[in-house]
């Protein structure tokens, strides 16, 4: 039995399916990237904002009319969410919830699991695995959906940690990335007061992976000297830290832990510790009570940070949240003329840094061949630093780490060399 996977949303949904992957790997089912060639197919959802959960909608339909055939389960946050809206939808046969999701490979028709094979599971075009340290959060800010959708955060052991990234780098991956709903907060339910510092020790000295990377992370979670692990060359010189906004009249009403000011201190001090530090976040526009003044502030505050990237997105009201109450609510076209703007701005501070880095030699991960010319192969990967290289050489470099000298910074990608 054929079965096809799709996830929606952030790094933890990606993480659930590689793992759900390797699991229906042990039992002899073959996950394949064609939905029509699917007896079964599952899809884990997202509901950050309700253009996440029409997306997940509409992605349910699409599968059900390329596999009439198949039978759908569908899970993740907005199946948790809304389940009989779901359930409502055409092949879907189950509705499993967050908290029930690792249950998914035994619902599935197929062959008992191979425990003789472990390690089972590498999906042969990809050459980084998400690993899923913790699950849930327990700092409500007034617009998030996905408290309600995860629950309180619960954290895996570490040991259990451990054996899957050992068992991932016997599948030849080159990069881990860990993820979580709030991946600051890993350990803390489990008496670890620096828990996340705790566990990247633990992996960077008892593991032989060529590279960690963290996803997204709270910026009151980090410590003072969470930057000493940058010591470490294998853990990427990257941060995604989410700010939301530059005003502190809407960082309030959001009930964020973080001021503008406590940011740029915090990036500041990343910057000066880890050289070319590459730092990303999110920023929200439309936010209720955000007027003209508050926008301005916000964007003044983020056009004068050292910021490598922005996620821009427009607020959206969800059932449930305490900002779905708050008045006045902002005007869509007021939403996306913001939205415009700050993307204008997160075009400059990626040039910004991209001619920061021109002329420097970096470690590239090439994770595909996007095509062929007669001078080589175009190569595509990406520096620790997170930023998209293409490059063309005689060989394809595929799952490959290898030096490359960076140049121009032209349509989101940088030119490179590669030096091999």
């Amino acid at each position: 039995m054929n079965v096809h996977l799709r996830s929606l949303g952030c790094r933890l949904n990606q993480a659930e399916m590689d793992a759900l992957g390797r699991k229906l790997a042990q039992r002899g089912l073959l996950v394949t990237g064609d939905p029509a060639q699917a007896g079964q197919i599952v899809v884990n959802t997202c509901s950050v904002t309700r253009e996440a959960g029409a997306d997940s909608r509409a992605l349910v339909r699409e599968l059900a009319r390329r596999a009439p055939a198949a039978s759908i389960t569908v899970t993740g946050c907005h199946a948790e969410l809304a389940p009989q809206e779901m359930q409502s939808l055409p092949n879907v046969r189950k509705v499993v919830g967050n908290l029930e999701n690792e249950s998914i490979a035994g619902l599935l028709d197929g062959p008992a699991p191979d425990t003789r094979s472990p390690a089972a599971g590498r999906t042969a075009t990809r050459t980084r695995a998400f690993v899923k340290v913790q699950d849930g959060c327990d700092h409500a800010c007034t617009f998030c959906v996905t408290t309600l959708a995860r629950g309180p955060g619960r954290s895996r052991p570490l040991a259990e940690i451990l054996a899957e990234v050992r068992q991932l780098r016997s599948l030849d991956y080159q990069e881990v990335v860990l993820s979580g709903v709030q991946l600051g907060s890993y350990g803390h339910d489990l008496g670890m007061k620096q828990g996340l510092a705790t566990l990247l020790r633990a992996l960077l000295s008892e593991t032989d992976f060529p590279r960690l990377r963290l996803s997204s992370l709270e910026p009151w979670d980090l410590t003072p000297d969470f930057h000493g692990l940058w010591r470490d060359a294998r853990l990427c010189r990257h941060l995604h830290l989410p700010l939301q906004s530059g005003s502190s009249a809407t960082l309030r009403r959001m009930r964020r832990r973080c001021s503008p000011e406590e940011f740029s201190v915090l990036l500041r001090d990343f910057r000066r510790n880890v050289p070319h530090m590459s730092i990303t976040t999110d920023v929200m526009v439309g936010f209720p009570g955000e007027d003209e003044e508050e926008f301005e502030t916000s964007k003044a505050f983020i056009s004068g940070q050292p910021l490598a990237g922005l996620h821009v997105f427009r607020y959206s009201p969800r059932p449930g949240t305490p900002a779905a109450r708050m008045r006045p609510q902002i005007r869509e076209s007021t939403k996306k003329e913001r939205s415009a703007q700050l993307r204008s701005l997160a075009e400059s501070l990626a040039r910004a840094y991209a001619r920061e880095i021109e002329g420097q030699t970096q470690e590239v991960l090439w994770e595909q061949v996007a095509g062929a010319t007669p001078e080589g192969f175009v190569n595509v990967g990406y520096t620790d630093t997170w930023m998209r290289v293409r490059a063309i050489h005689p060989l394809p470099l595929s799952n490959r780490i290898t030096a490359a000298r960076l140049g121009t910074f032209l349509d989101g990608e940088i030119q490179a060399t590669p030096i091999l």
